[in-house]
């Protein structure tokens, strides 16, 4: 049986530097706090705890004394940070330069008094921090079906969270456009409702993955992916990895792997999200190789 891992798989540079960031501030003083879980793998963070790294919550804040936060690639609301400053606690900044850039450009479309819309899950970190930069007056959708939120009368922005699929995003968009231009049509609207505008911000590191993800897939009798159950981008991977072949299994470790998966299999491919280190995958790998082979 021959094992293979997608050499297009595991972290993208925002985790990369997010993760390399906290390794070097541990290796300094060996103590770091971080707010929220730094990504969305158990096994990473088990990894960083034992160099010295403490998740804590947004409550926990105020009782810390000097303290490092490191604010995670996911990124924070304008609040946070205030908060912080006013409590005394020293922050370390690893908000991904990407997510960074969705911020500032979210905030220049409020500023200019539009109806920001943000293709996202709600209880999502990094969807918290791009609401924060509305004044909390953003509307977060997931789904075609949940565009009559929007006030059609108000010029209108959209942007995406950026671990999201491209392919909604662009339904919604067109959507969106098909609503505003029924609705003009029939002179409901002012001419402002024309003022639409949509912007794929989704990460080209985790967009990119989609072909390259879905050829590897093919190409193996069985596909194990493997990422933390609270992985939005690694939700988004595993179905593309799974349309393509049935037998696709998620799992978080290697203790998951179960035997009949395995049975008269010629080729096993291995992926993960942008939150699962390329260790954990050839761990993967080598648990199929001495256990199943």
């Amino acid at each position: 049986m021959k094992v293979t891992v997608d050499n297009n798989s595991g972290f993208c540079w925002g985790v990369v530097r997010t993760v390399d960031i906290a390794e070097q501030e541990l290796a300094e003083t060996g103590k770091l706090y971080s707010l929220g879980e730094i990504i969305h793998n158990p096994v990473e963070i088990e990894r960083l705890e034992a160099k010295g790294l403490h998740t804590i919550r947004h409550d926990d804040l105020k009782n810390l004394k000097d303290a490092k936060v490191l604010i995670r690639a996911h990124g924070e609301p304008p609040e946070t940070f205030r908060k912080m400053k006013e409590w005394g606690i020293d922050v370390i900044d690893a908000t991904c330069p990407v997510v960074t850039k969705v911020q500032e450009r979210i905030r220049k479309f409020y500023d200019k008094k539009y109806q920001i819309v943000i293709f996202g899950k709600k209880d999502h970190a990094e969807v918290i921090g791009l609401v924060g930069h509305t004044n909390g007056t953003a509307i977060v959708i997931k789904a075609v079906t949940e565009i009559d939120k929007l006030d059609f009368t108000k010029k209108t922005v959209l942007f995406s969270q950026t671990t999201m699929d491209k392919e909604t995003f662009y339904a919604i968009r067109d959507a969106i456009k098909e609503k505003i231009k029924a609705e003009f049509e029939v002179g409901t609207f002012e001419e402002m409702a024309l003022d639409f505008h949509a912007k794929d911000t989704i990460c080209g590191q985790v967009s990119g993955r989609d072909k390259k993800l879905r050829e590897f897939s093919k190409s193996n009798d069985v596909m194990i992916f493997v990422a933390g159950k609270m992985s939005s981008n690694g939700k988004v991977l595993y179905e593309i990895a799974k349309s393509e072949n049935a037998k696709t299994y998620f799992i978080e470790n290697e203790s998951e792997l179960q035997k009949e998966w395995f049975a008269g299999i010629e080729t096993v491919g291995i992926s993960g999200a942008t939150s699962t280190p390329q260790w954990l995958m050839e761990k993967v790998k080598k648990e199929i190789e001495t256990t199943f082979n």
